[in-house]
């Protein structure tokens, strides 16, 4: 088969072994991965660029995977270009805290970061002002918008505009209504049934990407709400922004420092988020620390397999005290021992 035999298209949405693609001509199927590319260990994402063979009945199978510019573990998904991370400024309002808890965790993607802030119109321009003026500092230029009032909407939509992007944020701050936004013909409610993939309220929710009218297309992923840290202590430090520019202009003493008072750090010092990363660092410090114990645990472990096929664990008997002794060193120690009691036989006898 040759690509003149295929048509391109992009992976929109995954669930169960069922695939659907929007292909480029407008065309969406419903397709299925091919056993050969199961063999191979071919993976097929959300966002995947593919190219399908057509088949009957508006269905398709995937022919190959085109290379990816980008992917992600968590959330599961190709070639995204951008996050936008939006919190709301009040309404709830903003804590300092947890907004950097999902900028490190958007950072930690090394994917573009946009930051933007709903409910604007809740708060004084004195205090967008102080806002703007704190998160530059911090390394950012967010977009002040209202979804309520519809302001700097159009600024969003010029920023999306031909991208990939994920959208990400805690729950409550108006992703969904952002989302309406700018996609007016989609209907977001819950328990509604998704198409030919019938997903309902009860399925698991996966990746999925809605497509704008001006090009481009968001990424529904409520598994990225989640800002768990997934980074090493040593890395942490790269996902602060204030952080990175102190060490673009300097460099610490130590190479594994970790910027906790360490003598000639560089990154030690007045910056407002300092405080933040420490806690941060404790925390993934205390995680590394459980996962050591844990391999240690499990290495004292074996699995044995029973007759039935079960397979369990069992713990490992101490080496030097329960390990059998071959038979061959058996045999040494015996050989060795006769022929010392020969010697002392034949010495006594001469003497």
């Amino acid at each position: 088969m040759t690509k003149s035999d295929t048509k391109i298209g992009t992976v929109m949405a995954v669930q169960a072994n069922f695939y659907q693609v929007r292909l480029d001509e407008g065309e969406t199927l419903l397709c299925t991965r091919p056993t050969r590319l199961k063999k191979m260990g071919q993976r097929v994402l959300v966002g995947d660029r593919i190219y399908v063979k057509s088949t009957e009945f508006e269905r398709g199978a995937i022919a190959s995977v085109t290379p990816r510019k980008t992917e992600l573990e968590r959330p599961p998904i190709a070639n995204a270009d951008q996050i936008l991370l939006v919190f709301a400024l009040e309404e709830p309002t903003l804590d300092p805290l947890q907004l950097s808890r999902f900028l490190v965790k958007a950072e930690s993607t090394n994917l573009k970061l946009l930051l933007g802030l709903n409910k604007a119109d809740l708060i004084s321009q004195k205090q967008r002002e102080q806002w703007q003026e704190k998160l530059k500092l911090w390394g950012y230029d967010p977009y002040f918008f209202s979804v309520e009032k519809q302001q700097g909407i159009e600024t969003i939509k010029t920023a999306l505009k031909d991208k990939i992007t994920i959208f990400s944020g805690p729950s409550g701050v108006g992703k969904s209504s952002l989302t309406s936004l700018l996609i007016p013909q989609l209907t977001i409610r819950i328990g509604e049934v998704s198409g030919k993939l019938q997903k309902g309220k009860h399925t698991t929710r996966h990746v999925e990407l809605f497509e704008m009218p001006q090009g481009g297309y968001i990424a529904d992923s409520p598994g990225f709400n989640q800002p768990d840290f997934d980074c090493t202590s040593q890395n942490l430090i790269n996902y602060f922004p204030e952080a990175r520019q102190k060490l673009s202009q300097g460099q610490c003493k130590f190479n594994d420092c970790l910027h906790q008072e360490e003598p000639e750090c560089v990154v030690t010092g007045e910056w407002e988020r300092y405080e933040y990363y420490l806690r941060f660092l404790e925390e993934i410090l205390a995680q590394e620390e459980k996962i050591a114990h844990t391999r240690d645990a499990e290495s004292s472990v074996k699995k044995m397999v029973k007759d039935s096929g079960e397979v369990c664990n069992e713990p490992k008997l101490n080496t030097k005290k329960y390990r059998r002794v071959s038979r061959r060193l058996s045999h040494q120690k015996l050989e060795e021992l006769y022929n010392h009691q020969t010697l002392e036989e034949e010495d006594y006898f001469n003497d």
